[in-house]
């Protein structure tokens, strides 16, 4: 019975259906660099503290940089029977050095070690995500110079309501982006916590030093309740629901540029090189990566619930169901992932058909509230300009025409003191010169904020 590191107490073999049901390799073997690093430290911290000799601990670190690199080289062999990651480093690492790699696991569990691995392994991946999100931000903010003189019809129920900037437009998402960057560097500072030292639940009697361990692996300071730390899934959860309103937000993009890129908009033209074909309809050029980063979006907010599935029902400690906490978290992030590294290139390169946008703008009476704006700054109650305005419009709904082509005596039919300074306000070039507020769509306004955004992306990115 000397296979299992745990198989002292047992009198029968693990069945073999067993292993392979409760096997975790297949999936943890990505925190093989996490669990490497947490063991080092713990390594060291047993040296400084007299429980490995200084040799034994160079000895130890030294084989784990070794194993390291042959995970890495794909020159490691993973057996189903060593269960996961933990054992298959610690297993490699007794071969190699005897009972000198028995020590290593010296006041630490595998509840403590997998909760350190999974931590370091979600703070890398924040760091991983947030490059790649100012990225996406960047391209969009590169194309607002470019963009300045496009006006966009605004849309709320997707219907026509008032005119935008184009970059007023990419802003916005730029903002979403931000809020996600925000979120994520909030979490890692719950994330940035350390298990490792908590062992099995209650810690050890043993005298580590867990500041030493947590500092070396740069967390922020050592878990303070070992009961919790080794159950502690909040991290993960916090982690995917990032994850999903992130994809939630690359989900409203790519919705709106499928809808834009259609024949019946015609804003966009999608580059090719990022859409698909028929197999039965020759002249069929589909937005299929748009459609799949809103598709994936569902994968990801479905991890997030079984996570929060997963957890509602748990006691504590630490419970075998954790094991099933890892794949829907990698799935998650390698998912956002892709969508990000396809969604940079897509902003990059797509095209506005300005023709057709022009060509439709003055469709929707998108200046009808700057004409209701006009009549309040002459002294008339909104909810009266409102719905002077509303029978100005439907007049000029039933002549089939502009605001700015009813002559001046229809306004004055319904507004006696208006004189032809009211032409001033109408069509959407003046409408949007009328803006002024801070945040709108006003020229001033979409300048300041370009600029602050090319000067928070230019620091940030080289950060």
């Amino acid at each position: 019975m000397t296979e299992k590191p745990w198989g002292g107490v047992f009198r029968v073999e693990t069945d073999h259906r067993v292993e392979l049901f409760t096997e975790s390799i297949s999936f943890d073997h990505r925190l093989y660099q996490q669990d490497i690093a947490g063991s080092i430290a713990h390594a060291r911290m047993l040296a400084s503290v007299g429980l490995l000799t200084l040799d034994e601990a160079d000895q130890i670190v030294k084989t784990l940089e070794q194993i390291r690199e042959e995970i890495a080289a794909g020159k490691f062999e993973f057996r189903i029977g060593w269960e996961d990651i933990h054992m298959h480093i610690e297993r490699v690492l007794t071969e190699r050095l005897g009972d000198i790699g028995r020590k290593l696991h010296t006041a630490r569990s595998r509840n403590d070690q997998v909760a350190t691995d999974f931590r370091l392994w979600v703070r890398d991946a924040i760091d991983t995500l947030i490059p790649l999100i100012r990225k996406l931000q960047a391209a969009f903010v590169n194309r607002c110079e470019g963009d300045f003189d496009c006006i966009l019809p605004g849309y709320t129920h997707l219907r026509r309501a008032q005119p935008v900037l184009a970059p007023h437009y990419w802003l916005a998402y730029c903002e979403k982006f931000e809020r996600d960057v925000e979120r994520l560097l909030d979490c890692r500072k719950r994330v940035n916590i350390c298990p490792l030292g908590s062992a099995a639940l209650a810690g050890s009697s043993l005298p580590i030093d867990r500041h030493m361990t947590a500092q070396a692996l740069g967390f922020d300071h050592p878990s303070p309740n070992s009961l919790d730390a080794t159950s502690d899934r909040d991290f993960a959860v916090e982690f995917v629901f990032d994850l999903s309103l992130l994809a939630v937000h690359l989900s409203h993009w790519a919705e709106e540029w499928i809808i834009w890129s259609t024949e019946e908009f015609g804003f966009l033209r999608l580059p090719e090189g990022f859409c698909t074909g028929s197999s039965i309809m020759p002249q069929k050029v589909n937005p299929d990566v748009l459609e799949l980063i809103r598709g994936k979006t569902a994968r990801v907010v479905g991890h997030l619930q079984q996570l929060f599935l997963l957890l509602k029902g748990l006691p504590l400690a630490y419970n075998r169901d954790l094991q099933e906490d890892k794949p829907g978290v990698f799935d998650a992030f390698d998912t956002v992932v892709s969508c990000l590294e396809v969604a940079i290139p897509v902003v990059e390169v797509t095209e506005l058909n300005r023709s057709r946008i022009a060509e439709k703008l003055d469709r929707g009476y998108l200046d009808a509230t700057t004409l209701m704006e006009y009549l309040i700054s002459r002294g008339i109650p909104q909810r009266v300009a409102h719905s002077l305005v509303g029978r100005i419009v439907r007049e000029a709904m039933d002549r089939q025409c502009r605001l700015v082509d009813l002559p001046l005596e229809v306004f004055r039919a319904v507004v006696p003191s208006l004189d032809a300074n009211v032409y001033g306000v109408l069509g959407v070039q003046n409408a949007i010169q009328a803006f002024h507020s801070f945040g709108s769509t006003a020229p001033e306004q979409v300048r300041e904020q370009i600029e602050c955004w090319k000067q928070r992306l230019a620091s940030s990115l080289k950060d």
